[in-house]
């Protein structure tokens, strides 16, 4: 099976550039919303994905694809609706998408990131690594929370970042339970380059997705940014497998016999905590 390669070596998850507007192209039946109002206007929405936290419109109307007046006209309403806000001559994201945003299932009371942060805390109290914890969206993985502390490595992620699948253990711990379909999308797609160590052969990555499926680990070994290595455990409930758990640390510190045992701990723990949620 073949793919084409996207090569990005400096990228680092969360700042991937313009977003992609194909997801918001279609909606029910196949209809063609980029050239509705509602359609300009989500793109507008996803302009802010992976940028800073205030865009200019001339910024906002190129990464949306629209005229500069028709992207003032319609962050007109999504700043009267409470969407966007002005932040001087830019604009930024408003409370309203973030109060629409923590009502995704995942996230509301007793939801997975609810369960899981107790479980995520006892991992980083035990190891003083960052935990993040992440669910599988398309080709990439959401991440749905993050725990570090003063003496944790810093990572260039964030909650709310999309990264792809195939270069972190989190999303290779997800892929590998994935349908067939699913991993051959990601394959259609491309496999990312975002070091010299990212996975871009197709062969190579089936065989260590099934190393995945046999062990129930998986591993980031600087496959996503130089220096930091990781180990994931995917969360399975009732069969069905509804996210992952990693333990991020610097590749000079990894040691997987340390690590491996009390990763898969707390994805168990997480997901008997949800079962019975």
């Amino acid at each position: 099976m073949s793919a084409t390669t996207r090569t990005n070596p400096t990228a680092l998850p969360g700042t991937q550039g313009t977003p992609d507007r194909e997801s918001l192209n279609f909606g029910p039946a196949g209809r063609d919303l980029s050239s509705t109002s509602v359609g300009k206007a989500l793109h507008l929405l996803d302009s802010f994905r992976n940028a800073g936290p205030t865009l200019g419109v001339t910024e906002l109307a190129r990464r949306a694809g629209v005229p500069k007046s028709t992207a003032f006209r319609l962050l007109a309403y999504l700043e009267q609706g409470g969407y966007v806000e002005r932040a001087g001559t830019n604009y930024r994201l408003a409370w309203r998408l973030f109060e629409l945003g923590n009502r995704v299932q995942h996230c509301r009371p007793r939801g997975l990131r609810d369960v899981a942060v107790p479980h995520m805390s006892d991992l980083h109290a035990r190891t003083s690594h960052t935990v993040h914890l992440a669910v599988l969206e398309g080709n990439d993985i959401i991440y749905l929370e993050k725990i570090h502390g003063k003496r944790s490595v810093r990572t260039p992620t964030n909650v709310g970042g999309r990264v792809p699948a195939a270069c972190t253990g989190l999303g290779k711990s997800m892929l590998a339970l994935s349908d067939r379909q699913v991993v051959q999308q990601v394959l259609r797609e491309g496999l990312a380059r975002r070091t010299p160590y990212s996975i871009t052969d197709p062969h190579r990555l089936a065989t260590e997705l099934a190393a995945v499926r046999e062990s129930g680990i998986a591993f980031d070994r600087e496959e996503a940014v130089l220096g930091l290595s990781c180990v994931a455990a995917p969360i399975i409930v009732k069969g069905r497998m509804i996210g992952a758990v990693s333990l991020s640390l610097p590749s000079n510190r990894f040691d997987p016999v340390t690590n491996i045992p009390l990763v898969r701990r707390t994805a168990e723990s997480i997901a008997a905590d949800y079962h019975g949620a």
